[in-house]
């Protein structure tokens, strides 16, 4: 496909360490910018927790330190440049909607099913960014 930027969507998810997976392999091989995106979804909390601001840092900070550990390890396997994004919302929105416009990745590679518990009400989030993102679009079971 000859990319110059590998965006993958991760969580902690089976199917999104697959294509974390997949993704370090085809950056490795085309010798392309991976992009590491990872979103903390509010939907997945509670009242309690949603109100309690510790409980916030202290979830993006683990979120944080786990994709450091994704960009530590797509480095020893030889991708040449990594970037990682973290943020918090909903994650196909702002794929599609932010990070892609704004780093310009030539594919997105994610999983098929994440983590969200909320996903059998309102579709997966996959479904969601094949159909929305305006670059190529790999899902990985």
């Amino acid at each position: 496909m000859n990319s110059k930027k590998i965006m993958v969507g991760v969580d902690e998810s089976p199917d999104a360490l697959k294509a974390f997976r997949y993704a370090i392999q085809e950056a490795r091989h085309e010798m392309a910018e991976l992009l590491i995106v990872s979103i903390l979804e509010e939907q997945k909390i509670n009242v309690y927790q949603s109100m309690d601001k510790n409980y916030w840092e202290k979830e993006m900070e683990a979120l944080k330190e786990r994709c450091a550990a994704y960009k530590k390890e797509a480095l020893e396997y030889g991708v040449v440049r990594v970037t990682v994004l973290v943020d918090k919302g909903n994650p196909g929105e702002l794929i599609v909607n932010k990070y892609i416009p704004a780093y310009e990745p030539d594919l997105l590679i994610i999983g098929a099913k994440s983590t969200s518990r909320i996903r059998n009400f309102f579709g997966s989030q996959a479904a969601y960014m094949a159909r929305y993102a305006k670059i190529s679009t790999t899902i990985i079971r």
